[in-house]
C-alpha cells in the first residue's frame, strides 16, 4: 500500500505541479514559483548546501529527505536529486507528511 507521501508526490507529478532536476528547480526558485523543495540525502554536499541556501533566500520550505532511489520510486522520475512542488496546497500536505515521518 502506498504511503500518503508517495500518493501526494505522484499526484503532484501527474498534475504538472512537480518539477525535478538541478537547472529546472533553480530557475523556478529564482522566479518564486516554488512552495516546497526536496533535496535527496545522497545529493552532493555542494548541491545540498546550494539549494538549501536558495530556498532560505526565497523563503521556501525545504527538506533534505530520502534518497535519489526512494524519491525516484515515489515520483516515477528517474535519477533526480532535487524536486520542487509548485502548488501551495500540495506543498503543505507533503510537508505535513514529511514532518510526521521524522
Amino acid at each position: 500500500m502506498k504511503s500518503k507521501l508517495e500518493s501526494y508526490l505522484g499526484f503532484a507529478r501527474r498534475a504538472g505541479r512537480l518539477a525535478a532536476g538541478y537547472d529546472t528547480c533553480a530557475q523556478l526558485l529564482k522566479r518564486n514559483k516554488v512552495y516546497l523543495l526536496l533535496v535527496a540525502e545522497d545529493a552532493s554536499e555542494k548541491t545540498r548546501e546550494k539549494f538549501m541556501k536558495l530556498a532560505q533566500r526565497h523563503q521556501v520550505q525545504a527538506y533534505v529527505f530520502g534518497t535519489c532511489q526512494s524519491l525516484s520510486e515515489m515520483t516515477g522520475l528517474q535519477d533526480r536529486y532535487i524536486y520542487a512542488v509548485t502548488d501551495n496546497n500540495l506543498a503543505k500536505a507533503i510537508a505535513k507528511e514529511i514532518e510526521t515521518m521524522r
